[in-house]
């Protein structure tokens, strides 16, 4: 899994919040990161978030098509870490009980978000 963060993209995958039904151009402030599979496919996703939960912390990823557009509504959850030089790496997470810790974190957030996006708009 390739790990290079790109300063390249979409929109931030928080449809409720913007508005959009991703369908929008790139932006290209968004940062991406590009996965190989295991069966050698490469895709290419926006960075949503990096977050923690519990001790550890974890991105949330939008898998992007051709088009730089999230079609399927799918999000990606890894385990996120940085090596001793800085640099960005990501783990696939082993467990189902660490996975859903890292589901209910990302959910509390962009909850939270939506949140403070309807906060904002009322005032």
């Amino acid at each position: 899994m390739s790990d290079e963060l790109k300063a390249t993209g979409s929109c931030s995958g928080d449809c409720s919040s913007c508005g959009s039904d991703c369908g929008s151009d790139i932006d290209l402030d968004q940062p991406t990161v590009t996965l190989t599979l295991d069966d050698d496919t490469e895709v290419t996703c926006a960075v949503i978030n990096i977050f923690p939960a519990g001790d550890r912390r974890y991105i949330a990823l939008l898998p992007l098509n051709e088009n730089g557009q999230n079609e399927e509504g799918e999000v990606y959850l890894y385990r996120f870490y940085e090596d001793d030089k800085g640099n960005p790496n990501l783990e696939n997470i082993e467990s189902d009980e660490e996975y859903e810790l890292a589901a209910e974190a990302f959910d509390e957030m962009m909850d939270a978000a939506e949140f403070d996006e309807i906060e904002e708009t009322e005032q």
